[in-house]
């Protein structure tokens, strides 16, 4: 049956719309021929935030705690087999440059930079044994982002709009807050919709610029009216729309004048979504934004990344509760010198300092945020990184790729808190249980189970297969549910 049938059959005409419209605000509608599907069992949760640490951020020196590496610092390191390495990175054994301590009623181990952590551990769930497929940060990046390490693949955030819809139509369903000093590596490839209906890509949203959402408003001093701004969005509907008749099976156009559709509303929702000026002042500092800084120190700074990170993670919690489904937030930029992304070659010291002092702020804030609402009980907060840092020596005091063992976290809906799973062997080189390691495809399947969605069920056929976001892998992790 196809969709008009539907339609006529449930009550006809404008009875049968009105019903599927309320089946899809509930997600009931199940879909054919690229229309969204609906859920496959009872979800634990409604949204998801994904914290992306572009560069690599190093396990060693954030969450799992390597006593080895303190007794064996400045030794020779031999893990008794070969070693891949990205760069030259083979020195000495090194450990942390930061402190660690316990934390929680869990007691978990973080280091000094993550210590504002300290006070969430008991609500997340460490992974500590998180395996990649390469120690390059495009592939890397693309595969934690979209499954898959080469480009034409749909983002996770693309995904689950694709699955379940939208909760808001006046805000997208998935949004995307970059570095405000440049994207990650593979740019806007990392929420692309891929072969999904092109409507579903990330609406990028710049915190902090002159203008967050580009083009949503007429620049100012325009010639531009609100009545000729909306006689112009209604001839670009009717062309666009006659333009189509003739083009059904190409989706850019159905996702060009959706965005014109959503850009229409936005003007009236995007404004208050991202005005923190009614905050109250102990929203803010909790966010490390009462620093009363005006500008900020040339060398990176743990100020300037508590700004930037918590700023996103504010604007994060408001989209998040008026109703927007997936809300990415980066933190670092491609590749640049000085250093402002967590790949560390040079010196951890310097770089992973005011970096995760600055997410860690964010992050917990948001936590705490989030659970005094009454929100973190059906969101899950996803932290994320394209692999980690080897447990030897750069160049004395920086650290190579690894892509072979590396740390990844959740907390929220279904989560269950203060867990620590997967360990990773003695130097965080490997895991200890190699048989057995997690994947990318694990994480994004229990993602999608948390959302009520089955991984193995929500498809799309493209040129003769039926892809899927956890490709051919991947098993709920059970482990870390409650």
């Amino acid at each position: 049956m196809n969709r008009r049938d539907f339609l006529w059959r449930s009550g006809g005409g404008l009875g049968g719309v009105a019903l599927a419209a309320l089946l899809g605000e509930e997600n009931l509608l199940a879909g054919a021929e690229g229309k969204t599907v609906g859920l496959h069992h009872r979800p634990r949760i409604k949204r998801v935030v994904q914290l992306f640490m572009a560069g690599a951020a190093s396990h060693l020196d954030l969450f799992d705690y390597k006593p080895r590496l303190e007794r064996d610092h400045g030794k020779r390191w031999d893990p008794g087999e070969k070693v891949e390495l990205f760069q030259n990175g083979h020195g000495a054994t090194m450990a942390a440059p930061f402190a660690w301590r316990r934390h929680g009623k869990c007691g978990k181990y973080l280091s000094e930079v993550v210590s504002d952590l300290g006070e969430c551990v008991d609500d997340i769930a460490f992974v500590h044994n998180l395996v990649g497929r390469t120690g390059v940060h495009s592939q890397a990046t693309l595969l934690q982002a979209t499954g898959f390490d080469t480009p034409g693949f749909p983002g996770i955030g693309a995904w689950i709009g694709f699955g379940l819809g939208t909760i808001n139509e006046n805000l997208p369903c998935y949004v995307v807050l970059p570095d405000r000093r440049g994207y990650p590596s593979n740019g806007s490839k990392n929420w692309h919709a891929g072969f999904l209906p092109a409507e579903h890509q990330g609406t990028v949203i710049q915190v902090g610029a002159d203008e967050p959402v580009q083009n949503l408003f007429p620049a100012r001093e325009s010639f531009v009216t609100p009545k000729s701004d909306a006689g112009a969005f209604a001839l670009l509907d009717r062309l666009n729309r006659r333009h189509k008749i003739g083009r059904a099976g190409d989706s850019r156009l159905e996702a060009r004048i959706h965005s014109y559709e959503l850009a229409a509303r936005m003007q009236l929702s995007a404004p208050d979504a991202l005005d923190i000026s009614r905050e109250p002042d102990d929203v803010l500092d909790m966010y490390g934004l009462k620093h009363g800084v005006k500008t900020f120190d040339e060398k990176i700074n743990p100020i300037e990344e508590m700004d930037y990170f918590g700023r996103k993670c504010l604007i994060a919690r408001r989209l998040l509760e008026r109703g927007v489904r997936f809300v990415q937030i980066w933190s670092g930029n491609d590749n640049r010198h000085p250093r402002r992304n967590w790949d560390s070659h040079e010196n951890i010291e310097r770089d992973h300092r005011p970096l995760a002092m600055g997410m860690a702020r964010g992050a917990s804030a948001l936590i705490k945020d989030l659970k005094r609402r009454g929100l973190l009980e059906d969101t899950l907060i996803l932290w994320s990184t394209e692999f980690g840092r080897m447990p030897c020596a750069q160049d004395g005091v920086g650290r190579d790729h690894n892509p072979f063992c590396f740390t990844t976290w959740m907390a929220g809906g279904g989560i269950r808190g203060g867990t620590s799973f997967g360990p990773s062997d003695i130097w965080g080189f490997k895991p200890l249980d190699r048989e057995h390691p997690t994947s990318v495809h694990d994480v994004h399947a229990t993602v999608l189970h948390l959302l009520g969605i089955d991984h193995t069920r929500l498809t799309f056929r493209h040129n003769g297969t039926d892809r899927r976001l956890t490709d051919v892998h991947g098993r709920v992790l059970r482990e870390i549910l409650a």
